[in-house]
């Protein structure tokens, strides 16, 4: 006989699979190329030659990426002069997509480096030892590997989902019921 907190353990993870393998995905091929700018001015130089944990946003509606990331994406990576150029890589990644009143969250790592729009490694943004990214300056990424991302558990989602309830029927926090107020 096996014991009933073994069992319980064992049901209840067989309850938790299909929920697991049906998660949504945020996936690119390897190879893939995204559109992006980066969100804060960056400037290089012989004095700050590297600048970590800059951050990223894809550009939507770019006919040369391959591919586009959901609107609503962080990406974070790094920066650093490489002679007349400026080398830029991501590591992490953070999306979030929505449908109508749906939202899916996607964080993970992402392998990738810069590309400029004519597909030469590096980006040209340097004049005399001194290399300048704006957010105006779009640039590609293309991804080192595949990018597989699970979706994540969204609190937010199930927080939403109660008040739309208690707009209908109330199950989830319910509407009060009128009562005159403990002054009167």
């Amino acid at each position: 006989m096996i014991p009933m907190p073994i069992l319980a353990a064992a049901g209840l993870s067989l309850l938790l699979m299909p929920f697991a393998a049906s998660a949504a995905t945020l996936s690119l091929p390897a190879d893939a190329s995204v559109a992006v700018h980066v969100i804060d001015e960056l400037t290089l130089d012989g004095d700050t030659p590297r600048q970590d944990d800059i951050l990223l946003s894809p550009v939507s509606g770019d006919g040369d990426a391959s591919h586009e990331l959901p609107e609503y994406c962080v990406l974070v990576g790094n920066a650093r002069l490489d002679g007349e150029r400026v080398r830029v890589t991501t590591q992490a990644l953070t999306c979030i997509e929505t449908k109508g009143e749906e939202s899916a969250i996607y964080s993970g790592e992402m392998s990738a480096a810069a590309y400029e729009m004519d597909g030469s490694y590096g980006l040209d943004a340097c004049d005399a030892g001194r290399c300048k990214l704006t957010p105006e300056h779009v640039f590609q990424l293309k991804l080192a590997s595949a990018l597989d991302i699970e979706q994540q558990d969204n609190p937010a989602a199930r927080i939403n989902e109660q008040r739309r309830q208690a707009e209908g029927a109330g199950i989830a926090n319910p509407i009060p019921a009128e009562r005159p107020e403990p002054n009167q």
